[in-house]
């Protein structure tokens, strides 16, 4: 049984190489933009399913089913299991069948969600919580290697930055359409619509996903392109697992994951405790909350290709310096939002600046750079790395935010008070330290 699920996981082997050229042509031509649809559209309506929770926290705490420290606890949960799974399932990527291994994450995260929707015991949601973040964690090392596969790296950045505007729109589509379904019909759906829609166009999808080039006959990405490959790709276990290992001896990668991690405090701090701030603290809306968090997802669309196109074009693939640039404007958006005026206009000014500079960082400190310094042949490993430091300062943030949140009750009333000042100082300071270890690595550039 277990050889079974591994033939049918494992990569597919090399075929003989196609001769006829148009023939090459026409199907990487089309194989690359159905593929580049295809990871965008999947992974970011995958996002309607890691982000549920944020926005039901308030129902589920005005109702008295689970308190913040509850929440904290789920969602903690999600992290660690993203942590865990997205290093481990980055190495395990690099041996896969990237077409079925991203889709069957997929699917099972889509069951899990429509599983939390039909419950409330919170033994059961930090286990099923934590089973979506280690299946969530396959979907970006297949994404990784589905690009290096398929894009060049002189086009890499570009390409990258359209692949991550998925986070954004999967955000946007949370905030938004998640957040409609609660307020129309209860929490219950925003567990169980975003699951059952990811399943079904998961299924649709599959069909216009492909593994790597050489399983398909075609050349590698480089021979077709023409550019010179320094780092000589082979699948075989021995040279991968060779490559992998080299992947904790790199202090860059170390530096770099850290820098991640801090950002990924900030980003999943707006994520998860924006709408609550929003509400509690400026006076919005639900449905208000909502739309201005989905703002600066949208902007952030703009932020991840203006990030890869900026880097690629005017700065020959360097990413430090427009990291620079980013980081900045990312810090000066936070303090804007959490201390500048009581300005419905400024407020969203702030969320469309920090959605756009963020999402560019996201790119670079989350994934790109990461690309840059490790062998090809090793993508999904060195995504697992950084993504391992990421989301384990994410799941630290989670735990820590719902203690700096502090909660009173009116002197004769019932409705609760919110304080989110030490938490805010949290999220700004860590935005701070992402930015001073980004800043570490100017000198750094592409090896690939």
């Amino acid at each position: 049984m277990v050889a079974k699920i591994i033939l049918f996981f494992r990569a597919g082997e090399y075929q003989p190489q196609l001769t006829d050229q148009k023939i090459i042509d026409s199907k990487y031509s089309k194989y690359r933009k159905e593929i580049l649809a295809s990871i965008v559209a999947l992974y970011g309506l995958g996002y309607t399913c890691r982000l549920a929770l944020s926005v039901v926290k308030k129902p589920l705490i005005d109702s008295g089913l689970f308190s913040i420290t509850d929440l904290g606890l789920v969602g903690s949960a999600y992290f660690y299991g993203y942590a865990l799974g997205k290093f481990l399932n980055g190495f395990f990527a690099d041996y896969a069948n990237v077409k079925r291994f991203f889709t069957f994450g997929l699917i099972t995260s889509g069951l899990i969600n429509v599983v939390m929707g039909l419950n409330q015991s919170i033994i059961l949601w930090v286990v099923f919580w934590f089973l979506n973040g280690w299946v969530q964690g396959i979907g970006a090392p297949s994404c990784a290697i589905t690009l290096t596969n398929w894009f060049s790296p002189k086009e890499r950045g570009r390409y990258y930055g359209i692949w991550s505007t998925a986070h954004a729109i999967g955000e946007g589509l949370t905030f938004l359409g998640s957040a409609a379904l609660v307020d129309y019909f209860s929490w219950r759906a925003g567990f169980v619509g975003p699951g059952i829609l990811l399943i079904i166009i998961t299924i649709i999808g599959y069909n216009y996903l492909q593994d790597s080039p050489k399983s398909l006959g075609l050349p590698s990405i480089a021979s077709w392109k023409g550019e010179p490959q320094k780092t000589p790709v082979t699948n075989s276990f021995k040279e991968v697992l060779k490559n992998q290992l080299k992947i904790i001896k790199l202090p860059s990668i170390w530096i770099l994951g850290l820098a991640s991690a801090t950002m990924y405090v900030t980003r999943y701090a707006i994520n998860s405790w924006g709408i609550l701030y929003l509400q509690e603290i400026r006076g919005y809306s639900l449905i208000e909350a909502g739309g201005i968090i989905s703002l600066n997802t949208f902007t952030g669309i703009l932020g991840c290709v203006a990030f890869g196109f900026i880097s690629d074009k005017y700065f020959k693939a360097r990413r430090p310096p427009v990291t620079l640039m980013f980081g900045v404007l990312e810090i000066v958006s936070l303090v804007v939002i959490f201390f500048g005026p009581d300005s419905t206009i400024v407020l969203t000014i702030a969320f469309l600046v920090y959605g756009f500079t963020l999402s560019g960082l996201l790119a670079v400190l989350g994934g790109l750079f990461a690309l840059d310094i490790a062998p090809k042949n090793i993508s999904g490993a060195a995504m697992g790395f950084i993504g391992l430091f990421s989301y384990i300062g994410a799941g630290i943030q989670e735990k820590i935010s719902s203690l700096l949140i502090k909660t009173s009750t009116l002197e004769g009333g019932s409705d609760l008070v919110y304080n989110f000042d030490s938490a805010i100082l949290f999220w700004v300071v860590a935005s701070v330290i992402s930015f001073l270890l980004s800043l570490t690595l100017w000198n750094k550039k592409i090896e690939d």
